[in-house]
C-alpha cells in the first residue's frame, strides 16, 4: 500500500496542503519511523518540525502488546482493556513505567540535545506517526499536547485500524488516515519497506530541519 514512510508522509501532505504555510502551525513526529514521515510533511507543508518522544508500555511476558505509554512530563495513558484481560497489577504497571520513563529521558536528551521543551500554547500541532495500532502511543502525544496548551490538534497518519480511528477522533480537532485496512494485523504489513529506523537518523533529520528553519527565518 506504501513503498516506504516517505511515501506515506508525502501522500499525508497532500491530504494536509490546507495547512501549508499556516502561522502558529508545526508538525511533530513520534520517534523513531514517524519522524520520518513527520520530516516529509513538514517539507512539503513548509513548515516546522520537532519532536515528541513517547515510549509504550509493553504487557509483562508480551512486551510488544502495549498496555498503554508514557510521555514527558509524567503523561500516562493505560489501555485499561488489556491491563484488566491480562490482570496487569499495579506493581507491574509502575515497573514498566519507571523503565521506559527512564528511556524516555534518555531520548530526549538525544534528540533535543539543549533545546528547550516545545511550547505548544496557542498553537496547530499536526502530530504525525507512521501508522497506528493500538493507539496507546498516540493518545499518549495527544494527552502531552493538550495538557501544553495548544490550540488545535491534528492526528495524521498514512494507516490504521478503522475501531483505532474512531476512538482517537474524539480527542482531536481533526484526524486524517489514509487508509483502514481490513483485517489490519500490524502497520509494517503495509509498507513494502518499513524497515527500522535508527536513533542517528532520527537526530539528523531533526537538526536538518533545525538548520533549515536557521536559515529561512
Amino acid at each position: 500500500m506504501f513503498t516506504n514512510r516517505k511515501e506515506g508522509g508525502r501522500r499525508l501532505a497532500s491530504a494536509l496542503l490546507h495547512y501549508r504555510q499556516k502561522p502558529n502551525t508545526i508538525v511533530i513526529g513520534l520517534p523513531r519511523g514517524g519522524v520520518v514521515t513527520a520530516a516529509e510533511v513538514a517539507e512539503a507543508l513548509d513548515l516546522p518540525l520537532d519532536v515528541l518522544v513517547i515510549r509504550k508500555l509493553g504487557t509483562p511476558g508480551q512486551e510488544e502488546l502495549a498496555m498503554g505509554a508514557v510521555g514527558p512530563g509524567g503523561a500516562r495513558v493505560l489501555n485499561l482493556d488489556v491491563v484488566r484481560s491480562l490482570h496487569v497489577s499495579m506493581n507491574a504497571i509502575e515497573e514498566e513505567t519507571r523503565r521506559e520513563q527512564k528511556e524516555l529521558d534518555r531520548r530526549e536528551h538525544l534528540f533535543r540535545g539543549e533545546h528547550p521543551p516545545i511550547n505548544f500554547t496557542g498553537k496547530t500541532v499536526i502530530l504525525v506517526d507512521d501508522g497506528l495500532a493500538t493507539g496507546s502511543t498516540m493518545e499518549a502525544a495527544i494527552a502531552v499536547v493538550r495538557r501544553r496548551d495548544a490550540a488545535r490538534v491534528v492526528l495524521a497518519v498514512p494507516v490504521a485500524p478503522d475501531d483505532t480511528c474512531r476512538r482517537l477522533e474524539n480527542q482531536v480537532d481533526e484526524l486524517v488516515c489514509l487508509e483502514t485496512p481490513e483485517p489490519f494485523m500490524a502497520v509494517g504489513c503495509w509498507y513494502e519497506d518499513f524497515a527500522q529506523v535508527e536513533d542517528d537518523e532520527v537526530t539528523r533529520i531533526l537538526q536538518a530541519h533545525t538548520s533549515a528553519s536557521a536559515v529561512t527565518a
